[in-house]
């Protein structure tokens, strides 16, 4: 399997993906990480985002929410408490969802200021990886 990853996207629910890639992006909670096969071993822990795969010069994503990512040298096991892929998106919803949580932004108290940004940046990503 030299220069490439296996990469693995498992869910609570249902294993969403298995196959080699090319190269993986993650949405990690400090921030966007690249990963390429010979990568450095480490765990993290995964933000709300787009996870995108590249295979053959072309490139596919996914929606994770939460959860961790473990790293090795040839395979990337994503393991979020949500992911979706575009296919499986209601864009309709998504943007109802968009409308929603801006809306209740204007309005929230302290408590629920975390809850609501989660939400309103599940939506855009979901948004975001049906655009693409």
């Amino acid at each position: 399997m030299a220069g490439r990853l296996r990469l693995r996207v498992v869910t609570p629910r249902r294993e969403l993906l298995d196959r080699e890639v090319d190269e993986v992006r993650l949405p990690g909670v400090l921030g966007e990480m690249g990963v390429l096969p010979g990568h450095t071993p480490l765990l993290t822990s995964l933000a709300i985002g787009p996870l995108t795969l590249f295979d053959a010069g072309r490139s596919e994503q996914l929606v994770v929410a939460g959860g961790f990512a473990e790293v090795l040298p040839d395979a990337v096991t994503v393991l979020p408490r949500l992911a979706e892929r575009a296919d499986d998106i209601d864009v309709d919803a998504a943007r109802l969802q968009v409308a929603e949580a801006a809306a209740a932004l204007a309005t929230a108290t302290a408590e629920e200021l975390d809850e609501i940004t989660a939400a309103l940046r599940l939506a855009e990503s979901r948004l975001a990886v049906t655009a693409s």
